[in-house]
C-alpha cells in the first residue's frame, strides 16, 4: 500500500527495520545510536505532548535550532500530532524569527538553547498566537506553564499517545500541509512556501529512483534542516531506512567524515570548493617532485574520467596508470573522507564543471541536482550511470514536468511543486500561472539528451551598457577554481565593463607574504600591498584568457574579510546575497567606473 503521508512513510520503515540503527549523534564525546523503534517511541511521545499543549490538525509549530537529531524527532513529532512544521534558521535574528512566527501564526516554538530562547522572549508578547516555548538544551530561565523542555513534552501524562499517532497515520493525506518553509529572503521579506505531505513523499520516492542508496548505507547530515535540501535529505532517510549521522558542525565536518565513514553525503558546492582549495594548497607547499607526481596523476585521472563519462572503454595501460595514481595521490583524500564514499549529491547552488571533473578524477562521483524551496528541493538530477558536468541532469520522472519559456525561464509543474505562499495570494499568482506552471526565476536550456543546464538567476543576469547579457555565476565559478581566490562576486549591470570584489584564501596569502618577505601589521594592510595586488591581478588575467572579451574582469578590489552568514552577505547555504553586497560596497564599486 502506497503511503499517503510522511508519518505512513516513516511507519513503514519502522515496521521493516525496528531494531536497525536509524540515527547516530555525538554526545559527551561518543557516537550514540537510536534504532528505528526507539525513534518512533520518541516521536509518539513528542506528538502526545504537543497535543496536550493544544496542537490540533493544521496548527503550526516552529523549530529554531542547528541540525541535530532532536530536530528530526521534533519535526516528525509535529507531523505525528497532525501539525505543520515551520523551520527557522538558527542564524536568524530576533526580528527575522518574530516575522516568521507572526506570519505563520505558530502556536509553539521549539528553541535549541538559551541563545535562541533570548531571541524569542523579547518579542513573545507581540505574537498573539504563540502559547508555548519548548527548549531542547538546558537553560537558565525557570520553567513555567508556557516554557518547558523537550524532555518535559515527552514526559507529559500521555494517555492518548497511541491515539494521536494513529490519528495522524489514518487521517493525513497527500494534500494536507506538512511544512511552511520560508525562503531565505535574498530580496525582500521571506515568503512561506506551503509544502504538502504529497510534495515530500513524491520527492523522496523520486530521489530514491535516481540515487543508488541501500538500507545498509550510512549518510552524514550537516546541512541546515531549515533549508529545503537538508530537510529532504531527512525525509529521504526515513523512506530508505539507512543510518543517518548528524555532524557536529561545518567546522568539524571533515573530522566527522573520517570517523563516521559515510557511503554518501548531500552537500553544497562551497564544501567542495574548500576541499579543492586545501588540496591544491597542500600540493603547492610540497617539494617539486611531489608536485610533478600530483600533476601527472590528475592528468591521468581526468583522461580516465573523460572516457568513462563518454562511455568509452578504458585501455589496459590507462587502468594500470590510474591504479598507480590512486595509490600515490588520490588514496590520501579517500582516506580523509572515510574510505567508503560511493557518491556525493550537490545542490543549493551551481557546481563548477571543472570542480566536478577534479573530484571525478580523484574517484569521487558528484551527482549535481537542481531545485528550489518551491519544488521541494531537487527537480532534476544527474544519474550515477549518466552524468554531464556543467548540467543539473534530467528531471525526476513521474514527479515533475519542465519546460523552457520563450524568454528562457525554467517553468515547472507536478507532484513536487508547492501549493503557494501562505497568506500571500499576490506572490502566489506571480509565481504560479493559470496553467499551474511555477516560474522558477532561473534561466536554462535542455541539451539533446534532455539534460538541463542552468545559465543563471533571471534577476542576476547582468546587461552591460553595450547590451551584452552576462551570467555572473559562471564567471564566479571559473574564478574560484584558483586556489588563491576564496570568494568572488561580479558586478557591472548597465556599466561599460565588468568589475569584481575578491576574497582571498587567507592561508595562501600569508604563505605568499612569507615567501616574498612582505612586512605587515595586519591582514587588512597585507591585502593592499602592491606585490600581492599585482600577483592577484596576473592570476585574474590568466582566468580572463578563458573568457569572452565582454566577460573579462577589468577592475577588482580585494576585501580583507570573508563574506559570511553573520554579516548578512551569505544565505544559510552559503550563496551570495548580491543586493546586500552591492549596497555594502557601493562606494568601492562606483569607484571602478569613474573616469
Amino acid at each position: 500500500m502506497e503511503p499517503n503521508n510522511l508519518i505512513a512513510l516513516f511507519n513503514a520503515t519502522v515496521a521493516a527495520r525496528p531494531s536497525k540503527p536509524s540515527m547516530q549523534y555525538l554526545f559527551n564525546g561518543s557516537w550514540n545510536t537510536l534504532t528505528w523503534s526507539e525513534v518512533k517511541d520518541r516521536v509518539m511521545k513528542i506528538a502526545g505532548g504537543l497535543r496536550q499543549r493544544g496542537i490540533q490538525k493544521g496548527d503550526r509549530v516552529a523549530i529554531i535550532s542547528k541540525t541535530r537529531h532532536e530536530w528530526t524527532l521534533a519535526d516528525l513529532g509535529i507531523m505525528a500530532a497532525s501539525g505543520v512544521t515551520v523551520p527557522i534558521y538558527e542564524s536568524n535574528t530576533s526580528t527575522q524569527a518574530a516575522y516568521i512566527l507572526e506570519n505563520s501564526q505558530a502556536k509553539i516554538v521549539i528553541v535549541e538553547n538559551e541563545g535562541q530562547l533570548q531571541k524569542i522572549l523579547p518579542v513573545k508578547n507581540s505574537l498573539p498566537h504563540l502559547t508555548h516555548i519548548v527548549h531542547i538544551d538546558n537553560i537558565t530561565s525557570s520553567p513555567t506553564d508556557r516554557l518547558c523542555s523537550l524532555d518535559d513534552v515527552m514526559n507529559s501524562d500521555l494517555t492518548e499517545v497511541q491515539f494521536v499517532y494513529d490519528e495522524a497515520l489514518a487521517s493525513l493525506n497527500l494534500d494536507h500541509d506538512a511544512s511552511f518553509v520560508y525562503t531565505s529572503g535574498t530580496t525582500g521579506e521571506p515568503k512561506g512556501a506551503i509544502l504538502t505531505h504529497g510534495n515530500f513523499v513524491a520527492e523522496a520516492k523520486g530521489a530514491l529512483a535516481i540515487c543508488p542508496i541501500g538500507e545498509d548505507f550510512t549518510g552524514l547530515l550537516f546541512l541546515p534542516l531549515a533549508h529545503i535540501l537538508g530537510r529532504v535529505t531527512q525525509f529521504f532517510h526515513i523512506h530508505v531506512g539507512h543510518t543517518q549521522c548528524y555532524a557536529e558542525s561545518i567546522d568539524r565536518l571533515i573530522d566527522n567524515i573520517a570517523t563516521v565513514k559515510p557511503h554518501f553525503m548531500v552537500s553544497v558546492p562551497r564544501i567542495f570548493e574548500k576541499i579543492h582549495a586545501r588540496t591544491l594548497q597542500n600540493v603547492e607547499n610540497s617539494p617539486p617532485l611531489k608536485q610533478h607526481i600530483f600533476r601527472w596523476a590528475l592528468k591521468i585521472g581526468e583522461q580516465r574520467s573523460q572516457r568513462l563519462l563518454t562511455k568509452q572503454p578504458l585501455p589496459v595501460c590507462m587502468k594500470l596508470k590510474y591504479f598507480l595514481a590512486h595509490h600515490l595521490v588520490f588514496k590520501k583524500l579517500h582516506d580523509k573522507m572515510g574510505g567508503r564514499i560511493r557518491f556525493f549529491i550537490s545542490g543549493g547552488a551551481p557546481l563548477s564543471a571543472d570542480l566536478a571533473l577534479f573530484f571525478h578524477a580523484f574517484g569521487f562521483t558528484i551527482l549535481e541536482g537542481y531545485g528550489l524551496t518551491e519544488t521541494t528541493a531537487g527537480l532534476s538530477f544527474n544519474r550515477s550511470h549518466f552524468i554531464k558536468f556543467g548540467t543539473v541532469g534530467q528531471p525526476i520522472e513521474d514527479a515533475v514536468a519542465v519546460k523552457i519559456a520563450g524568454d528562457g525561464e525554467i517553468c515547472v509543474r507536478g507532484k513536487i511543486v508547492f501549493k503557494g505562499y501562505f497568506n500571500n495570494p499576490q506572490a502566489t499568482r506571480e509565481a504560479i500561472d493559470e496553467e499551474g506552471w511555477f516560474h522558477t526565476g532561473d534561466i536554462g536550456e535542455f541539451d539533446t539528451d534532455g539534460f538541463l543546464k542552468i545559465t543563471d538567476r533571471k534577476k542576476d543576469i547582468i546587461v552591460t551598457a553595450g547590451g551584452k547579457n552576462i551570467a555572473p555565476q559562471s564567471i564566479e565559478n571559473h574564478m574560484i577554481t584558483d586556489p588563491f581566490i576564496s570568494q568572488f562576486i561580479v558586478h557591472g549591470d548597465k556599466r561599460k565593463f565588468l568589475s569584481a570584489l575578491v576574497v582571498l584564501d587567507r592561508d595562501q596569502v600569508l604563505r605568499f607574504a612569507k615567501e616574498h618577505d612582505i612586512p605587515f601589521a595586519s591582514y587588512e594592510e597585507l591585502v593592499t600591498h602592491h606585490k600581492l595586488q599585482e600577483f592577484i591581478k596576473n592570476r585574474i588575467e590568466q582566468k580572463n584568457s578563458d573568457l569572452a572579451s565582454y566577460e573579462t574582469i577589468k577592475k577588482f578590489a580585494i576585501l580583507p574579510n570573508d563574506f559570511s552568514i553573520e554579516s548578512g552577505e551569505l544565505t544559510p547555504t552559503l550563496k551570495l546575497k548580491r543586493k546586500v553586497i552591492y549596497q555594502k560596497y557601493t562606494s568601492v564599486l562606483d569607484g571602478f567606473y569613474k573616469e
